[in-house]
């Protein structure tokens, strides 16, 4: 494994089709079998409900040390608030979460594509957000006004995310802060049910490939509404230790850490 720059690959939730059952351990909760394949996973359902902290300590006492999760903030933050006047319903969230420990990988902030950019407000809320929390936190904006807020994102060390399909053409590339690296991948041309297929995958790989040494890259699949993320996660999974046997002369690793 190329140690000088990580690679978590997952999917959006660890649900496992039953065709891929084969590829995953049989024991264990779809979790422990899921984290038993790959690096780490996100947490899409926090967005719609919060979950107990207990919760979230068991899932991390469910998962290998070096499994990491991302956490997706509420919509009552990001779509019903619009990260207007949420201090206690953001403090609430990141005291639950925060049960995930040293497995909380980064949290991801989707914004609605009606949000514009207001610098103003977009300002007090990465304030209290930076006040409350300093690991990575990587943000999704699908309005291109938010393109304009490179240097907030990069003072408060927030990477932005490279979608596919991207809302805008920016959106295709990473952005915001350059220490951290998010591909989020819906699925298209038909959004959530779309898989990739062989040369797409091929393409994203050489794109996972090309990150700074040092520089966390994240690649997850979130095309799960006919289980096609499961499917291009492993083999993407595959390309990537082809790769690096390749480039290394290491055996074919079956996991990713």
């Amino acid at each position: 494994m190329n140690n000088d720059s990580p690679i978590f690959l997952g999917t959006a939730g660890w649900s496992l089709p039953r065709e891929h059952w084969a590829a995953f351990a049989s024991e264990g909760s779809q979790l422990q079998r899921y984290a038993g394949r790959f690096a780490a996973v996100e947490i899409n359902s926090s967005f719609y409900r919060p979950h107990r902290p207990a919760t979230y300590a068991k899932w991390a006492e469910s998962v290998p040390a070096a499994f990491r999760f991302c956490v997706k903030v509420p919509k009552q933050i990001t779509h019903e608030r619009r990260l207007v006047d949420c201090d206690e319903l953001l403090a609430r969230f990141l005291s639950e979460c925060g049960e995930l420990g040293e497995k909380l990988g980064c949290l991801l902030l989707q914004l609605p594509p009606s949000l514009a950019l207001d610098p103003a407000s977009a300002a007090r809320f990465v304030e209290a957000l930076r006040a409350r929390h300093e690991g990575p936190v990587v943000i999704e904006p699908r309005h291109r006004s938010w393109l304009d807020a490179e240097t907030l994102l990069q003072q408060a060390r927030i990477a932005r995310v490279a979608a596919d399909p991207a809302p805008f053409a920016e959106a295709a590339r990473p952005g915001g802060w350059t220490g951290f690296r998010y591909y989020r991948l819906h699925g298209s041309p038909r959004i959530y049910y779309s898989a990739y297929g062989g040369d797409r995958l091929a393409s994203l790989t050489e794109r996972l490939v090309e990150a700074p040494k040092g520089v966390d890259t994240w690649c997850i699949f979130d095309n799960t509404a006919s289980g096609a993320a499961v499917a291009d996660a492993l083999h993407m999974q595959r390309l990537l230790s082809a790769h690096w046997q390749a480039v290394e002369k290491l055996p074919t690793l079956p996991l990713l850490r």
